[in-house]
């Protein structure tokens, strides 16, 4: 039997858990954040290490027991440091929030000047956004795409940040399509004398397979979170200079956190291994073949593609304009037909960000599958069918099937069908 003790103790969430599998089996997943963990990761986040609590950090810790799980962070320690060359890595901040919010702790005061992408062009919430703690706690002035191009500019970027002199210049985002130039930010950075942070929660597969250029070591400080591209568990990792090292890895405990999750960190250690092998740079490289293609599918169905394409694992398009559906119609119709996605505002999005312009999909996690071009071109082809057909439940059902299909010759990593 499958989960043998959930069904003893509580059939109700075992029954859950089953579904879930299921629904992640039979539906194509493009959420970008969203990925396959795999077995080895799901074994170290289920181990046994959840048991332990391990306040402080390895070798000064305030419990007893710690002969092993000092082990386990250390190791997880030297993998981060290896993997993004950076001197020094907090393993420990419990999701990508905490961890920018420990690394502004650590570095600025209260009301100093911070830039980073406004939300609704492809930044995060902890990027300064007015209704985050990083908008309310900071003087958070914004930096935002070209009206023309929906690409960063840097010279404006620079512009603006000579006159609002920010103490610190936040880059990576969560809706921007395009590769970024690091190099850029370190030198605007450099002449207005600001902290170069940057946030690869989203592409960190994709640098660590070499298919994106690095921020590091060249930034100050930086964040990532273990999920999304990397295929960990959900936790996150801050990589900074050793200058910062002592206050971010005081910002993190005693100032924000009390002990870790130690089954994460195992599994932060094993994901840092996966990724250091060539099958992982294959796999980083088919993610970003896979986007182009389905951006090339898309464009060619109608949809107007923002900055016009993708270089990395994301594609942000719009459907307002292009097919006189909101974005949100748009998701809930791919949903029915076995796609997943979500709603998305659009830079310059004239409609409020509940009821947003556009889509936002990725391919990390139906390339965790082994898909590849191919199959890029005929899910092309169902999500322009399910949005001409947002209110045709026959049709939406008829894609769902085939979708299914399809799925079933490409295996999820760490799912075992026959289980259920």
């Amino acid at each position: 039997m499958y989960l043998p003790a959930l069904q003893n103790t509580d059939p109700a969430i075992r029954d859950l858990i089953i579904a879930e599998e299921k629904r992640e089996w039979d539906k194509m997943r493009l959420i970008p954040s969203e990925n396959y963990a795999s077995a080895a990761v799901m074994e170290a986040t289920g181990s046994i290490l959840t048991n332990k609590y391990s306040e402080g950090y390895a070798k000064k810790r305030y419990y007893e027991g710690q002969q092993f799980v000092d082990q386990v962070e250390l190791l997880a320690i030297e993998r981060a440091k290896e993997a993004f060359g950076m001197p020094h890595a907090n393993v420990q901040p419990y999701s990508g929030s905490p961890a920018n919010m420990a690394v502004y702790h650590a570095v600025l005061e209260h009301g100093d000047t911070i830039m980073g992408l406004a939300l609704p062009h492809g930044g995060h919430l902890t990027h300064g956004w007015k209704v985050n703690f990083s908008g309310k706690t900071y003087n958070s002035v914004p930096y935002e795409l070209d009206p023309e191009t929906e690409l960063l500019n840097y010279d404006k970027i620079l512009e603006q940040a000579k006159e609002v002199k920010p103490k610190m210049i936040i880059a990576g985002y969560t809706a921007y399509p395009r590769t970024i130039d690091w190099q850029k930010f370190r030198e605007i950075c450099d002449e207005v004398g600001a902290y170069f942070h940057a946030d690869t929660s989203h592409i960190t597969g994709l640098i660590l397979g070499g298919a994106h250029e690095s921020p590091y070591p060249m930034a100050d400080t930086g964040i990532t979170t273990s999920h999304k591209t990397l295929r960990g568990p959900r936790g996150a990792m801050i990589l900074c200079k050793e200058e910062h090292a002592e206050k971010i890895d005081k910002a993190i405990m005693p100032g924000l956190q009390g002990g870790p999750h130690n089954n994460t960190t195992a599994a932060i250690a094993v994901a840092l291994k996966e990724a250091s092998t060539p099958d992982f740079k294959a796999y980083a490289a088919q993610i970003v073949a896979n986007a182009k293609a389905l951006a090339g599918k898309l464009n060619s169905h109608g949809f107007r593609l923002v900055t016009g394409g993708t270089d990395n694992h994301l594609i942000l398009f719009e459907t307002q304009q292009s097919k006189g559906i909101g974005g949100r119609e748009a998701a809930k119709a791919l949903d029915k037909a076995g796609i997943v996605t979500n709603c998305n505002t659009v830079p310059f999005d004239p409609n409020p960000p509940f009821k947003p312009s556009g889509v936002r999909i990725g391919t990390p996690a139906v390339t965790s599958r082994g898909m590849k071009e191919a199959e890029m071109e005929k899910l092309g082809d169902w999500m322009a069918r399910a949005i001409d057909n947002v209110e045709n439940d026959a049709e939406l059902s008829a894609i769902a099937a085939e979708v299914k299909e399809l799925c079933k010759d490409f295996e999820c990593p760490g799912i075992n069908p026959k289980n259920w």
